[in-house]
């Protein structure tokens, strides 16, 4: 299983918000993060929106804004972020048929123990919260540079 870099780019983004929480009324922007994690602005902005449209952070606009979390950090479950951010949970082609037919669909047991696995990994993952992944708060802050 590998998520791609664009879900490795929402939970960073998400636990950087969930440790910034005190400071300027819980904002961040974009650039503060990015510079933090040293990753790209431009793929920031597509994520951030993103995890806006689904509810997780709100945007403050004007001078003195930015990114913030739109809940309790225990409120958000890692499943839920992999769910929305990965587009395609297939482990193998053949979990989309229409793109890849397979002659021992009707009777595959790999395809039923792979789609357990799957199911199993985001359970595991939905076993987490993002206050979990911030309850190192102290040593975070200081590695991401939050004053």
């Amino acid at each position: 299983m590998r998520l791609t870099i664009y879900t490795d780019y929402a939970l960073r983004l998400l636990m950087y918000l969930a440790v910034n929480d005190e400071g300027k009324k819980g904002l961040a922007t974009i650039g503060d993060v990015a510079a933090s994690y040293g990753i790209s602005r431009n793929h920031l902005m597509k994520v951030a929106y993103q995890l806006g449209a689904a509810g997780y952070i709100e945007t403050v606009r004007g001078r003195g804004g930015g990114l913030r979390l739109a809940m309790a950090a225990s409120e958000i479950r890692l499943g839920g972020v992999v769910r929305e951010t990965e587009p395609d949970m297939a482990l193998v082609p053949c979990f989309n048929p229409v793109d890849a037919p397979c002659a021992i669909r009707s009777c595959c047991v790999l395809r039923k123990a792979l789609q357990n696995a799957g199911d199993a990994f985001l359970a595991a993952l939905d076993g987490y919260s993002l206050g979990d992944l911030a309850r190192p708060r102290t040593p975070l802050r200081k590695l991401l540079a939050i004053a």
